[in-house]
């Protein structure tokens, strides 16, 4: 599986355990079956196409080779996808279209840069990938086609047989490899979604790792009972692997998520109603491809299970979740408390009393004044009215687009004084005055603009700074660009990541879920940061 960084939550491993079981599994089983069943058995069990087709057959080159054949081959494709493929498609940060460089030189050479750039070649990479890996995996399979049933081809002339078997080996290849990604998606979101603030998902995190191992359970069981014939009935295994799935599933998030949101109101309120059928209905998608044995009877069993799912499950559950109430919505509060005293202990920590430091700068621009220091005077007014936006404005919940802009260009001329006596540091910028005019988050932009002076500006080294605010509609493009320099094995913020970045990025998908695009991106020469947000309009 993908190397990452530490995550508390364990769907990836629940997954590769389970493939891994079923893989082996199946090989066991396939060999297995010599040692339970006699050679007369063997041949009317999977023989009979042969027999009827007066075809020679053989149970090591038919059945046994071409079954543990393909498990190992889509076992070791199925590493292919989650270490190479997947983590190129399943790109949730990259980045907002604006920074992308395409070039042609004239020996034909196609030159792809920018932040936007990378993100499309790894993504066209990736594309490639998939394209190989279903070619290959299709040629496997057409070849295990061919061996399980030789006599169907067996008339056939060479070309028109290759073409059949290898249109229905990159059939099968494909379906199977693009129902995984669109499951890899979906996998991907979900855990990025629960690991951006695993403090406060560390409910949902453990109810995740709770469904994956009784999904883990139950599938290794189903394995168990059809690779080793425990269970000899195909019906039994389209309800096990379809119906199962589905009760089990549709039911925790009864239990979990649905009946906790009620709270003491009536089922039959609309938002309760609504999230109930529409939950049901999904769950009762999948599982009468399973069930159903001809295509026009699919919709009457999807009705079928939906009802089921309402009339039978729906209840079943709701009584689970009265003999569990007081222990689900003990951990459904501590979680929510824990996220709001972490909240809470973070604005504190951040907060800055600009009183005293006021009353001083007040002070200081009269003496500046007096002595005809304009420069000084000029800067000591910006920062004054930096600390009364942090007095007056920083304790809103959201402030106007104005203010928080106001702030940031005080801020960036701050700076510039102690930057201008310097021709190695440039410091560019260009903010758009016809933004929209919304409110907005308080210090959302600025700790952004700390971190590019911080880490961005060196007097021993030309540096440079690049801050770019735009509006797009009712959106905002803002874009920062700093130089990069290495730093000392003795420097004590050799490790840190900024000021007040972390919190920021935590800020943002409490405050704007779903409204907002955030790209990062470092290398040797500059290090790149680009928001796009929709402000409360």
């Amino acid at each position: 599986m993908e190397l990452r960084k530490h995550n508390p939550t364990r769907w990836r491993e629940h997954e590769l355990l389970l493939v891994t079981i079923y893989c082996l599994l199946g090989i066991v089983g396939s060999w297995w079956k010599i040692f339970e069943f006699t050679g007369p058995e063997l041949r009317e069990r999977w023989a009979w196409g042969f027999t009827e087709h007066h075809a020679h057959f053989d149970f090591f080159i038919n059945v046994l080779l071409p079954q543990t054949g393909l498990l190992v081959v889509i076992y070791l494709f199925y590493f292919w996808m989650n270490l190479y493929i997947l983590p190129r498609l399943v790109q949730t940060d990259a980045p907002v279209p604006g920074s992308f460089r395409l070039a042609f030189s004239l020996r034909g050479r196609i030159d792809i840069s920018g932040s936007s750039g990378e993100t499309l070649k790894r993504l066209i990479w990736g594309v490639m990938n998939t394209i190989l890996l279903i070619l290959l995996l299709g040629v496997v399979w057409a070849i295990v086609i061919y061996y399980r049933q030789p006599y169907e081809f067996s008339e056939m002339g060479w070309t028109p047989m290759a073409n059949k078997v290898l249109g229905l080996g990159w059939k099968r290849s494909a379906e199977l490899v693009l129902l995984y990604i669109g499951y890899g998606f979906i996998r991907e979101l979900s855990i990025r979604r629960l690991i951006a603030d695993p403090k406060r998902n560390a409910f949902r995190i453990q109810l995740a790792n709770q469904i994956g191992t009784y999904v883990l359970i139950y599938f290794s069981l189903g394995c168990v009972l059809y690779f080793f014939n425990i269970v000899d009935d195909y019906t039994f295994y389209c309800v096990f692997f379809g119906f199962g799935p589905t009760v089990l599933l549709a039911g925790l998030m009864n239990i979990y998520w649905l009946f906790p949101m009620k709270g003491e109101g009536s089922f039959f309120r609309r938002p309760i109603l609504r999230r109930l059928l529409v939950s049901t209905f999904l769950w009762s998608i999948p599982a009468p491809f399973f069930i159903a044995e001809e295509s026009h009877e699919l919709p009457q069993a999807v009705l079928s299970v939906w009802v089921g799912l309402l009339l039978v499950v729906t209840p079943i559950t709701w009584l689970i979740f009265r003999l569990r109430k007081d222990k689900i919505l003990q951990l459904r509060g501590l979680q929510e408390a824990l996220g709001q005293s972490e909240a809470d202990l973070q604005f504190l920590r951040n907060q800055i009393n600009p009183h005293f430091l006021f009353n001083v700068l007040n002070t200081l621009y009269g003496t500046a004044l007096q002595e005809q220091a304009s420069r000084t005077a000029g800067g000591i007014q910006q920062l004054g009215d930096m600390m009364r936006f942090m007095l007056h404005e920083n304790n809103q919940d959201r402030i106007p687009m104005s203010k928080e802009v106001e702030y940031l260009k005080n801020y960036i001329a701050l700076q510039q004084l102690r930057t201008d006596s310097s021709p190695s540091i440039r410091i560019e910028t260009s903010i758009d005055d016809a933004l929209p005019d919304g409110m907005i988050a308080p210090m959302l932009l600025i700790p952004f603009v700390e971190n590019a002076f911080k880490h961005g500006i060196s007097l021993r080294e030309p540096s440079w700074i690049n801050i770019r605010l735009n509006g797009e509609g009712k959106r905002v493009l803002f874009e920062i660009r700093n130089s990069v320099h290495a730093k000392k094995g003795d420097d004590p913020e050799k490790e840190k990541s900024g000021i007040g970045l972390k919190n920021v990025l935590h800020r943002l998908n409490l405050l704007y879920p779903g409204k907002h695009a955030f790209f990062m991106n470092q290398d040797d020469r500059e290090f790149f940061v680009q928001l796009m947000i929709e402000p409360y309009i």
